[in-house]
């Protein structure tokens, strides 16, 4: 008697299941035309408020839906029991081969093993290699040193701008969502001074350049020139609240904010109440203002889409500058010449010049794909702007028709500030990173930010100081605090 071979067998059980599937596919079609009629009998005897037409034509769309899924699994099942027969074929077949021709098998496996040897050759010489160029990179940047020195702890709401007094003493000035405005010991961490006359917040703060001055611009839809007057505390020794650490070897923290809970402004600071001068002709929220050179103007912008150019003894308008087409974010004047630059939601910046009395013009540049948050001079003749498009443009003013370095990151960034000396970037983040480029576009480092120090919520704004004191960079942010750091860049790492 003739024995059957395996693979006629298995295709033969195989057309079996097929025939008894398409059975199973008649024996269900003709079940679901009697179980629709019954549920149409059902229908008929229960209360609804939809027409019983309605309700027929429903339930016929999900019968045929339903019909399809089944027939889909069905289908389905059937797909995988013939996949499984012919890897049941496959792996006998294989072993039949394998048998007959031991030395083409052995041949085979030698060729394979070989080709295995030259892809893990690769792929560790390619990891090699990739690695030592990581190393490289981490050694480069692991020598940019940054400490936090002190925290600044005492408003009551988000801190929108802190600046640095020109002048001596030197104090650090921040501008609060709380509607107030405090001048810090650096060196001690102590308020020295809070000024109260402002109704809204207080969205930026500048130091004249030579006197004793100040200039906030607020909420209100106003602008105040105070006087103060401020003694500084006998510096106390500084205590270790964060060793030497590498920008980068930083371990992020949990969202837990340590500063949700309210926080007790400082009691004992003494206060300042009316301003010296109050610049009034914006009519919406004036977000920014700095003194022109030599101090005796200052500028003004605001959510009305213009920026005012005021004389500081008349209170005067003396320009209104007007072209913007939504509101301004920013503005920012030249340290030596008569220069504003004025940054906008309407992803430009402009340039105005004063320098020719008898007439100003205005360059406007679109570098930007989202809001400009900020553009500022440096001592050179560079602009630097910042946007919500996360990326930080650098620009020459003998040549802006495009920037000589872009900067790209991973998050909008707010108010930057440029080094005078060391012509490095500081760039404060909405992620609450801070990080620190060079003007040609080459990262130096990022302010650690661990669960022991750094920010807890938006870094708002960045201000550099020249002076010899123990914290050359500050930043601030929205979880009430303002930050100062020793930054310590060597001249080998900038000049890279």
């Amino acid at each position: 008697m003739p024995v059957e071979s395996g693979s006629s067998a298995a295709a033969r059980q195989a057309k079996q299941k097929r025939k008894s599937h398409s059975l199973s596919i008649r024996r269900t079609n003709s079940t679901e035309q009697e179980r629709s009629g019954l549920q149409r009998d059902m229908l008929e005897g229960q209360d609804s408020k939809l027409p019983l037409s309605l309700r027929s034509n429903l339930l016929d769309l999900f019968s045929q839906i339903e019909r399809e899924f089944e027939n889909l699994y069905i289908e389905n099942l059937e797909l995988r029991r013939e996949i499984e027969t012919l890897n049941d074929r496959l792996a006998a077949e294989g072993q039949t081969f394998e048998g007959a021709d031991l030395a083409k098998g052995a041949l085979k496996t030698k060729a394979s093993h070989s080709t295995s040897q030259l892809s893990q050759k690769l792929k560790t010489t390619y990891k090699a290699s990739t690695s030592k160029i990581v190393s490289s990179f981490k050694a480069t940047t692991s020598r940019a040193v940054c400490q936090l020195v002190r925290e600044y702890v005492g408003h009551r709401d988000g801190i929108w701008d802190l600046s640095v007094t020109r002048t001596q003493p030197v104090v650090l000035g921040t501008a609060s969502a709380d509607h107030t405005a405090m001048l810090w010991s650096i060196e001690t961490g102590k308020c020295l001074l809070k000024y109260l006359g402002h109704q809204g917040s207080v969205n930026s703060i500048k130091f004249h350049p030579t006197e004793q001055m100040a200039l906030t611009a607020s909420g209100d839809q106003t602008a105040h020139i105070w006087r103060y007057m401020v003694q500084l505390p006998t510096p106390q020794p500084v205590a270790d609240m964060s060793q030497q650490t590498p920008c980068e070897d930083d371990v992020d923290f949990s969202d837990k904010d340590e500063a949700d809970g309210e926080v007790d402004g400082p009691n004992d600071c003494p206060s300042v109440r009316i301003a010296t001068t109050t610049l009034r002709s914006h009519q919406g929220v004036v977000i920014a203002a700095d003194w022109l050179v030599g101090g005796k103007q200052v500028v003004t912008a605001s959510w009305d889409r213009a920026a005012n150019l005021y004389d500081v003894e008349t209170s005067e308008l003396v320009h209104s500058l007007t072209g913007h087409d939504q509101e301004l974010t920013h503005c920012c004047t030249h340290p030596t010449q008569r220069l504003v630059v004025t940054s906008s939601r309407d992803t430009t910046f402009r340039l105005w010049d004063f320098r020719d009395p008898s007439i100003h013009s205005v360059n406007v540049f679109q570098g930007h794909t989202d809001t400009v948050t900020s553009a500022v001079f440096t001592v050179g003749d560079n602009v630097v702007s910042g946007s919500d498009d996360r990326t930080v443009k650098v620009w020459d003013l003998k040549n802006m028709r495009s920037p000589i370095a872009t900067i790209r990151t991973d998050s909008a960034v707010n108010r930057i500030s440029v080094s005078v000396n060391q012509r490095i970037i500081a760039l404060p983040h909405d992620n609450r990173q801070v990080r620190l480029f060079d003007m040609s576009g080459v990262r130096l480092a990022r302010l650690p930010r661990s669960n022991r120090q750094g920010h807890r919520r938006m870094v708002c704004c960045s201000a550099w100081c020249e002076d010899n004191i123990s914290c050359n960079l500050f930043t601030c942010g929205f979880d009430r605090q303002a930050i100062g750091w020793n930054i310590n860049i060597p001249a080998l790492l900038q000049e890279k």
